[in-house]
Formats: C-alpha cells, structure tokens, sequence
C-alpha cells in the first residue's frame, strides 16, 4: 500500500509537469519566425493563396483553440502532418525511434560497463595508482567533447583498419548484426564520456558509503574486505548513482543531435535538426514534447527503483 501511494504520487506530480511543459513548448513554438503556408507554399505565392492555407491548416483559429486539438490529438496518437514530407508526424517519429533507441541503449549499456567497475576500483583503491590512473582518463574523457571521440573514431577504425561504417545506417532489414555494426562506433563515442562521468560519481559515492559506521561495523563482525565492499558498499552507493544513469538515458535520447548527423544515422536527433533547419514547426514540437515525456517517464522509473532500492523512501512516506 504504501509503495502504491508513493508511485500514484508520482504519477500525478509527473502529469501536471507534463501538461505544464506541453503548453510552455505550444507557445515557445508558436512565437518562432517562420510561416508554415509560406514554407509550403514557396516565396512567390500569392496572398489570398496564403491566406486560404492557412485558413485551411487552422493557423488562424485562437491560441487556445490550436493547442487543446493539438494536445487531444497527440492523446489519440495523431502528432500531426508534417509541413515537409506531407506524412503524419508519430510516422517520422516512430520510424526514426528504431535507431534512436537502441543506440541510446547501447550506449548507456557501455558506458555502465566500464563505469561501475571503474570506479569501485577507483574507491577500493583509493590514493594509490589504479585510482590516479582512473581519475585521470575520466578527466580526459569529460574534457574531451564527445564529436571529437566520434571522429577520431571514424579515422581509425572506418578509414585505417577498415572494420567499422564510416556512416549511415544499414537498417535492420539487413539483419540485428549489420544494424548493431552501424550503431558501434556511434554508441562509443556517446558512451566514453557518459562513462567517465558516471565513474567519478561512483567513486565517490563509494568512499562516502565506506566512511560509515555500519561499514566499519561489519567488518568488525568477520566479513571479508570483498564481502563487505560488494555486500553493503556497492549498493547503497549505487543509490545515488541511479539519478545519474536516469538522466544520462534522457540526455543519450535526447541529445544525439552532433552524433547522429556525423555519422549520417537518420534518427530523431537528425530529424530535430532537419526539422529546424527546414521551419517544420509541427514535427519540432512533437519531438520536443516526446522527449521531455521520456524524461519524465525515466525520472518516475528512477523513483520507482529508489523505492526498491532504498527503505527509507517507504518509511518516509509511512511517517
């Protein structure tokens, strides 16, 4: 009952912070230069062409009125028709989110791979060579900008051993192998950064955990350093360390922008730029609200593991 009350809470916190986003990116949206009928439409179209236009797409009808029948359609899952391709909007988006997803997966998987381990080495051996060397290649990898990762990348394994696309995506019409191939240099050079900050953060939630007294306490009852590092040090460190995995999977959906047009993958990080490009204003504010939704729905899955992860959370709200 009492995790029910605490998700139910969430939930409507996170749905008033929705709606609440909704209409600040409609009205953001709206103030934007650009005419929709006259991208369509082209430079020399006429006036009365014009104005019929958009008459007929609803642009002159009040604030009010264009963005609850946009919100009520994005509810049936009609985004839109896009002012570019003349297709429906959620058909852009859903065919691009087969690229985008599975590269933010992949590379939020890496980049907790190498992280985790990383920075419990760091902390288990702190002060001494591993955790200089540790901290040190994650301050070059959080220096370091991630497009600078990416081309160098390209230059080495596309251009000089040849193992890897310099580009484009091969779709997974030509198999899980040939999609995941296209997807490796790019899920790298996302993840490299993402990684060294998650190891620092690891770190130092671990030497904080290892400060404790309960720390101390169980080592006095007879558990080994492993036993006690990985039993109790790990995870109530990795507590903290779940905000950060939370808002790096937003940020890996999110802000692909550089690294997909780099690399020349067609996802939503590419279509956001082409939709800005193009002043394809519909398909902007689609992809903008769909984002900050996944941020939202991440954030609340972060809450939820909060909830299983650490029992004071159900006590807090017991009392």
């Amino acid at each position: 009952m009492i995790t029910f009350i605490f998700f139910l809470r969430r939930i409507a916190f996170s749905s008033v912070t929705l709606f609440v986003a909704s209409i600040v990116i409609f009205a953001i949206i709206q103030i934007l230069p650009g005419d929709p009928a006259q991208l369509i439409l082209g430079m020399n179209a006429q006036a009365d062409t014009l104005a019929a236009l958009r008459e007929q797409m609803g642009l002159n009808a009040p604030f009010y009125s264009r963005y609850f029948e946009w919100v009520l359609g994005i509810m049936v899952g009609d985004f839109g028709t896009s002012y570019t391709y003349s297709v429906p909007v959620s058909e852009l988006i859903l065919e691009r989110l087969w690229i985008s997803l599975p590269l933010a997966v992949m590379a939020l998987s890496l980049s907790t791979l190498i992280a985790i381990p990383a920075g419990v080495i760091a902390a288990s051996r702190h002060n001494k060579w591993p955790d200089v060397s540790i901290m040190g290649f994650t301050q070059l990898g959080i220096a370091i900008p991630n497009f600078w990762f990416a081309m160098l990348l390209v230059l080495v394994f596309a251009i000089k051993l040849q193992w890897m696309p310099a580009g484009g995506f091969a779709g997974w019409d030509a198999g899980i192998g040939a999609g995941i191939l296209s997807l490796t240099l790019p899920a790298i050079a996302l993840a490299l950064p993402q990684a060294s900050i998650l190891a620092r953060i690891m770190r130092s939630a671990l030497l904080d955990v290892l400060a404790e007294d309960y720390m101390r306490t169980a080592r006095a009852k007879g558990l080994t350093e492993r036993m006690t590092l990985w039993r109790h040090g790990v995870r109530n460190a990795f507590i903290p360390v779940l905000t950060i995995l939370g808002l790096q999977f937003s940020f890996l959906i999110a802000g692909t922008i550089i690294i997909e047009n780099i690399f020349y993958l067609p996802g939503l990080g590419r279509l956001i730029f082409q939709a800005i490009a193009q002043r394809d204003l519909i398909v902007l504010q689609g992809l903008v609200l769909l984002l900050v939704a996944a941020v939202i729905f991440i954030n609340l899955l972060v809450d939820a593991a909060y909830a299983m992860v650490d029992p004071r959370i159900k006590r807090a709200y017991h009392e």
